[in-house]
């Protein structure tokens, strides 16, 4: 016999998680309850808590936000979400206020008890926010105001008290800018593409057209027009198979005259057809079959995936939600309060460092510049000697990128990935005000065990070798001409409970490098923490027990052959010199911001000797 629980609201939160999971269609979905602020990401949702009291105020808000976010996530495609997000910040709250209303909508529908359930949910953050005795519109947000019309009008229901005075301050607004724009939204409402163009519409109507950024349906009729130029090409050549039967062309005849050797290639062709001999056909064949696929890996043409379908390139915020992300950042900030000071100090002695070098170097004895007060001692002893001006030389790292690449596995949970997180964001702070770019990365799988690659190779018959067999993610925390102010948060991702899996730091390094080449400056930094080999057991357990470390060899080789950027590794309680010709191995994470601070600094030093001592560089050329 089961022991009763001590909670009452006990059962009433877990029928509701199951409810949540229902609706959503998704019985992976993991549902918890928090006194956080309520959050969903791709595979979880937080509910506010609900207490032993179970007053009337805290079951409603539960149920309406279980239901508003088991609504979003059935009925939302974050890929097509992405493809239409806008640029700007207001812009990007206006569309995603208008794409919350519209997957409530859309479930309200099929499911009428939800609206009830979301009316609640939206009069009680209204009541908390006291929109209800507000009397000037710019206290209340428009994208709040834009996606309570939005609701209205595709349900027909009466808003929630306080929702209501919200709306009706700005309807007027609202109305005046956009006209009959909404006549067709009850055809375009289960169509999230066709939705999200209206919801573009509506945004230029309320004065933030600017903030939209390129059409993407316009980029994609552009590519597809490129395409059908590089189709036709063939046919404008002479080189298809109908002008290949007929007379020679001008453009044959003339080719043939500039090449002698392709007219006799030619005549011998005629003869060999006059004979009656197919002496072409396998030429025609072999030109008719499709080109190599392009290796996977630069650096070892025989690294194989056993597929790229799943693997995926995401910003961090496509990974949470702005709230989540602001929550998990708060996380952060709290976890390493007591490490803040001793971070700082190191963050401003890399300053002063750069500061240092940039005002280090003076050019003397000019003809113009700032006049050199030092040696005025000359002019006064003989004044016909002339004036001596001195000048500042350039800076001769402020033209660098610095890329930081984090290892987002598993093994790095807890203190590692707090301190790695903590450090990136000093330096990104630091780098920038010294005129660094700086961009931030991490690298980790979807799954554990293979996720779906592995899923797809046991239907495929478990061919033998198969190469990797997992779907990675790599993350852009930060991209180098962002600043850091707007992606600040997004380090807080590294908190979120379930991102951390399998590394596979071959693949991650090579792909960092390759964003790091394209980059316009001059000077390419590429910054690796690692705590160790690459590890996926999914991949190892069918391929040699090397596989993944004899890549991540590879290409490091090929990085460091090129020299196109400047490669360095910390490794966190593991020995990575082994992998790295430049790195130092911290056996405690809290040297973490110290040895990073050491190392950037390093490489910013004039003194070729100061570089190899903190490089740990056996050569010095």
């Amino acid at each position: 016999m089961s022991k009763p629980t001590d909670n009452p609201a006990d059962p009433f939160k877990k029928a509701l998680a199951e409810a949540t999971k229902t609706m959503a269609d998704d019985s992976d979905l993991a549902v918890t309850y928090s006194v956080d602020p309520p959050g969903r990401t791709n595979d979880s949702v937080r509910l506010p808590q609900v207490s032993r009291r179970m007053t009337r105020e805290e079951v409603l808000l539960a149920r309406g936000t279980a239901d508003a976010f088991a609504l979003r996530h059935r009925h939302h495609d974050s890929g097509v979400n992405a493809r239409y997000m806008p640029q700007g910040n207001m812009a990007r709250d206006l569309y995603d206020a208008m794409e919350t209303a519209r997957c409530e909508a859309v479930g309200a529908r099929a499911m009428p008890g939800t609206a009830g359930n979301i009316d609640a949910k939206i009069g009680v953050e209204a009541a908390r926010k006291g929109y209800a005795d507000v009397a000037d519109k710019a206290q209340i947000p428009l994208a709040t105001a834009a996606g309570y019309w939005i609701r209205q009008m595709a349900t027909g229901r009466d808003l929630p008290k306080g929702a209501d005075n919200a709306l009706e301050l700005w309807r007027g607004f609202i109305e005046e800018q956009t006209g009959d724009r909404l006549d067709n939204l009850q055809d375009v409402l289960g169509d999230q593409r066709a939705f999200a163009r209206l919801a573009r519409q509506l945004i230029e109507d309320l004065g933030y057209g600017d903030q939209l950024g390129d059409d993407p349906d316009q980029e994609a009729e552009n590519e597809e027009e490129g395409e059908a130029e590089e189709d036709e090409e063939p046919d404008s050549t002479g080189n298809d198979e109908e002008e290949d039967e007929a007379d020679a062309s001008p453009e044959q005849s003339q080719d043939q005259q500039d090449d002698p050797s392709q007219a006799e290639v030619s005549m011998d062709d005629m003869a060999d057809e006059e004979a009656g001999e197919e002496a072409e056909m396998p030429d025609a064949d072999e030109s008719s079959e499709p080109p190599p696929p392009p290796p996977v890996s630069d650096a070892d043409p025989n690294y194989t995936v056993f597929t790229e379908r799943n693997d995926e390139i995401v910003h961090a915020e496509e990974l949470a939600e702005i709230a989540e992300l602001e929550r998990l950042r708060a996380y952060l900030d709290q976890q390493l309060d007591p490490l803040k000071g001793a971070v700082s100090r190191l963050a401003n002695k890399l300053q002063r460092r750069l500061q240092a070098q940039q005002n280090r170097s003076w050019e003397f004895d000019l003809e113009e510049g700032i006049l050199d007060a030092g040696r005025l001692a000359r002019v006064v002893a003989n004044p016909t000697t002339p004036l001596s001006f001195k000048m500042e030389r350039d800076t001769e790292f402020r033209d660098t990128c610095v890329t930081l690449l984090l290892d987002n596995s598993g093994s790095m949970r807890g203190r590692p990935i707090s301190i790695a997180a903590i450090c990136a964001d000093v330096l990104a702070r630091t780098l920038e005000r010294c005129g660094v770019k700086v961009e931030i990365l991490g690298f980790t799988t979807r799954a554990w065990k293979g996720g779906l690659a592995r899923e797809e190779w046991l239907k495929a018959g478990r061919p033998p070798a198969p190469g990797r067999l997992n779907d990675l993610r790599h993350i852009v925390y930060k991209s180098a001409d962002a600043p850091w102010r707007r992606v600040r948060p997004n380090l807080g991702l590294m908190m979120k409970e379930g991102l951390l899996k399998e590394n596979i730091d071959g693949e991650a390094l090579e792909w960092a490098h390759r964003r790091a080449v394209a980059r316009h400056e001059a000077r390419k930094i590429l910054m690796v923490i690692s705590d160790g080999a690459p590890v996926d057991d999914s991949t190892l357990s069918v391929n040699p027990a090397n596989y993944l470390e004899k890549h991540l060899r590879d290409v490091i080789a090929m990085i460091e052959k090129r020299r196109a950027v400047e490669l360095l590794a910390i490794g966190i309680g593991h020995d990575v010199t082994r992998y790295y010709d430049r790195a130092v191995t911290i056996t405690d994470v809290d040297q973490l911001a110290g040895a990073m601070t050491e190392q950037l600094a390093a490489l910013f030093d004039a003194d070729p000797r100061a570089r190899a001592r903190v490089m740990g560089m056996r050569r010095v050329s």
